[in-house]
């Protein structure tokens, strides 16, 4: 089954099983919510892992590796906020984000679309073929998810 392919059906999933914005969820409805989530960042962990490799000279540039996974990256962080309307603060289902991204939701939201901005211009670079910005562009990317994950995922 394609990347594509397999995202559409974690995202219809996601939408048969949410309720209504505002609405309390169930614990079935909660957990749901939090494995999704999580699985969508396992998404994007395998695809900036890479890139960071890269980065870091552990491995060697990959002008098609770079594309991919930014496009993929690009797809994945156009889904964050998709993920994060249902609040599971009050449901006892154990995860990692922090209650700040309810009560900052704008906020959280905009980190995520500098996620996208990130990739589609690490995208470019590559495009480009310029060669001199690789480190810089995927560090851009990484960035993105360290100021996320800053204020909005706990230890």
């Amino acid at each position: 089954m394609s990347f594509v392919r397999k995202v559409l059906l974690m995202t219809a999933g996601v939408a048969l099983t949410l309720p209504v914005v505002g609405a309390e969820l169930t614990e079935k409805q909660a957990k749901s919510a939090v494995e999704y989530r999580q699985s969508l960042f396992e998404l994007v962990k395998s695809n900036i892992g890479p890139l960071g490799a890269m980065a870091k000279g552990k491995a060697p540039i990959d002008e098609a590796v770079i594309a991919k996974n930014a496009l993929r990256l690009e797809q994945l962080g156009l889904m964050i906020s998709d993920y994060f309307v249902a609040d599971t603060r009050n449901n006892k289902v154990s995860n990692k984000s922090s209650d700040a991204i309810w009560e900052n939701q704008a906020d959280f939201n905009n980190k995520a679309a500098n996620l996208v901005k990130a990739s589609t211009a690490l995208q470019v670079i590559v495009a480009n073929k310029d060669t001199a910005n690789y480190r810089k562009g995927i560090g851009a990317v990484g960035a993105t998810c360290k100021a996320c994950h800053d204020d909005y995922k706990k230890d």
